[in-house]
């Protein structure tokens, strides 16, 4: 399983590069693109990463005029993460050929092994999360 994540990481890594982005960027402005403006705390959970991650990568996508921090109205020690007409731009241009790419390197399982392998892997996370993480 490992190999196989490596593998697959490794290929993701070298197409979001064609976007002139690393996987951490390109994770946030996807989730930004199809979730809408998220807490700094919930891209987090979204992403699998710390906060200090988040704060890193939206710094530098802050840089680029490719996301903005937007603090809450209603609690303002929550800042949100929203995309700008730029950073919206840059994932409807290149998210279609993405998806293709990644259906692409799912080619060597067919619809059938897929849904299996989607199933079992949700039920092993799930199973692992509920009762092995404390120990």
């Amino acid at each position: 399983m490992a190999r196989c994540y490596s593998t697959y990481s490794k290929a993701i890594a070298v197409k979001v590069q064609e976007y002139d982005l690393t996987v951490p960027q390109f994770g946030t402005l996807e989730a930004l693109y199809h979730l809408g403006p998220l807490s700094l705390g919930e891209l987090a959970d979204k992403l699998l990463v710390t906060g200090g991650n988040v704060t890193y990568v939206m710094d530098r996508l802050e840089g680029r005029g490719l996301v903005a921090r937007v603090r809450s109205e209603d609690d303002r020690r929550v800042v949100h993460a929203r995309l700008t007409p730029e950073g919206r731009d840059l994932v409807a241009r290149v998210f279609p050929g993405h998806a293709e790419y990644v259906e692409h390197l799912c080619r060597h399982l067919g619809d059938r092994d897929q849904e299996d392998l989607r199933r079992l892997l949700k039920e092993l996370g799930k199973g692992i999360a509920g009762t092995d993480l404390a120990k």
